[in-house]
């Protein structure tokens, strides 16, 4: 008996034994993990975040007349520029000018070139796709300005869809589209500047220039003598806004606020009648 009692204990100890050195010991859990989760934080947070601690906001923009340009000194103005520098100025931080090229600006936000497009982007299913989009903060018309040599006596978008007419448009625009789109039998050229398309009207190698207004009145008016406008009213309306990456609700909803607040104040009709109806900049240009 005292044997088999011995024995009884002797196998509880070895199992215990053997049980207790294949077990981990349970720790208690800690806040050692905490820091590296915060750490982590700019790069998973809002781009607003990102933007405030680096005191700096950067704006993808291509030059399209009057919404960005040069002036005589060579620093950028239009009403795009305005609108961005007064953004920064109500964000506290400063501006910084990433100039792209319109085909590739899109893929130029989403690689993290810049926080933002501010250049007159028209909001389309396709790019929504891609990019999110601000309430809109202006809306841009669609027009054709022609040549009177080439193009005479044409009143109507009908006048131009035929196989005997060239178009010139710039590439990666909603212009391109809406050219594509209304003028099917049209042979239509794509450029990668505007100032390729406007030089290819006055050159008299296309008979007209699908592009947003107020391009095309600015440019009947510069060239009163060459270009005329066939059509009364624009073709289209677009919405203009703001681009950023998606995903990102905090900047949406802080560019959306700017948006409503600052049109409340009539600060952003003020800007657009100046920079769209008025001629009072051109000297800065001239």
């Amino acid at each position: 008996m005292k044997f088999r009692i011995l024995a009884t204990a002797t196998l509880f100890l070895l199992l215990a034994s053997a049980f207790g050195c294949s077990q981990e010991p349970i720790q208690p859990k800690s806040d050692k993990t905490a820091p590296a989760a915060t750490a982590e934080a700019p790069a998973t947070g809002s781009q607003l975040d990102v933007i405030l601690k680096r005191g700096t906001i950067r704006v993808g923009f291509d030059t399209f007349k009057p919404w960005a340009m040069k002036d005589k000194n060579g620093d950028y103005i239009g009403f795009e520029i305005e609108v961005a520098r007064q953004l920064a100025k109500d964000m506290g931080v400063k501006v910084e000018f990433v100039p792209t090229k319109w085909s590739g600006i899109i893929p130029a936000l989403l690689t993290g070139k810049f926080d933002i497009i501010i250049g007159g982007m028209s909001v389309t299913p396709q790019r929504n796709l891609k990019v999110n989009f601000s309430l809109p903060y202006e809306y841009s018309g669609m027009s054709i300005v022609a040549s009177r040599k080439l193009a005479e006596g044409r009143a109507s978008i009908e006048d131009f869809n035929n196989p005997g007419t060239t178009i010139a448009v710039r590439l990666g625009t909603t212009a391109a589209e809406a050219a594509k789109n209304f003028l099917p039998q049209a042979k239509i050229l794509f450029f990668d500047e505007e100032s390729q398309t406007i030089q290819e009207l006055l050159n008299e190698r296309v008979h007209a220039v699908v592009a947003s207004n107020p391009l095309p009145l600015t440019l009947s008016k510069e060239y009163a003598d060459q270009l005329f406008l066939p059509l009364k009213d624009d073709f289209t309306r677009e919405p203009i806004a703001f681009a950023v990456k998606k995903g990102d609700l905090d900047f949406l909803n802080w560019l959306n606020n700017w948006v409503r607040v600052t049109m409340s104040k009539g600060w952003l009709q003020n800007r657009y009648e100046y920079w769209f109806f008025t001629n009072n900049w051109e000297s800065q240009i001239q």
